[in-house]
């Protein structure tokens, strides 16, 4: 996920970054601050942020405006005030902002903003397969596994299971940030659907065990720990 705090007090800025890499440093959270506007959207323009802490009162353009903008730019970035004037709420309705938070941020209520984006973004993710000649769309967050099967991956999810046509590192690759990992040269779990680990196998959601090797049991753990961490409230 790519984060931006926009404020013109670096202590705002600093403060809103310790939080998130204290929260959520271990995982593919990335934060940039700016202390201007205008500098926020030249690089948003270049791109875009999946969410923006914003600070309404800031010399030259203000939150509100800057917001606006980044609005006509993208009707995906989530857009989160930093403030403690109540009045400017009905003009964040304007630009659909997902929340205000009062400055000094509470860690708490970061922590839910963030969460809420983070599984946001989860449940709108897909990968496009291709079965018998037709496209179609499976929802990461349905997914419980694939098993490499020589020039063919078996995907298994919630609903049913589909044979495709591609390799295994080909996922591993294009879900690296999706909270999956490779328990053994065969299998890719999601991290999310595992119920337990027992000797040699993690026990999945749905009935299933996976083979887990022992190369990649203890970065299986500490996986898992700090998926957990992030997903716990």
């Amino acid at each position: 996920m790519r984060i931006a705090v926009c404020d013109d007090e670096e202590r705002f800025r600093a403060d809103i970054r310790d939080h998130v890499d204290r929260l959520f440093g271990s995982l593919d959270v990335m934060v940039d601050s700016y202390s201007s506007a205008p500098d926020l959207i030249d690089k948003f323009e270049k791109k875009p942020y999946d969410l923006v802490f914003l600070d309404i009162e800031m010399p030259g353009m203000n939150g509100i405006e800057a917001a606006r903008r980044l609005r006509e730019l993208s009707d995906k970035v989530y857009i989160v005030f930093l403030t403690g004037h109540v009045e400017y709420a009905l003009e964040g309705y304007e630009v659909n902002a997902l929340r205000y938070l009062t400055k000094p941020v509470n860690e708490d209520k970061l922590k839910e903003v963030v969460k809420y984006v983070s599984d946001k973004m989860s449940d709108a993710r897909h990968i496009r397969i291709r079965v018998d000649g037709e496209d179609i769309f499976v929802n990461i967050s349905d997914i419980y596994y694939f098993e490499a099967r020589d020039q063919y991956v078996m995907i298994y999810t919630k609903d049913k299971d589909y044979l495709v046509r591609y390799n295994l590192s080909d996922y591993e690759e294009e879900l690296k940030n999706d909270g999956f990992y490779k328990t053994h040269r065969s299998y890719l779990v999601s991290l999310g659907k595992v119920k337990k680990l027992a000797k040699n196998e993690a026990v999945m959601e749905g009935g299933g065990a996976v083979p887990v090797s022992r190369g990649a049991a203890s970065g299986l753990k500490e996986a898992l720990y700090a998926y957990l961490e992030k997903n716990a409230f």
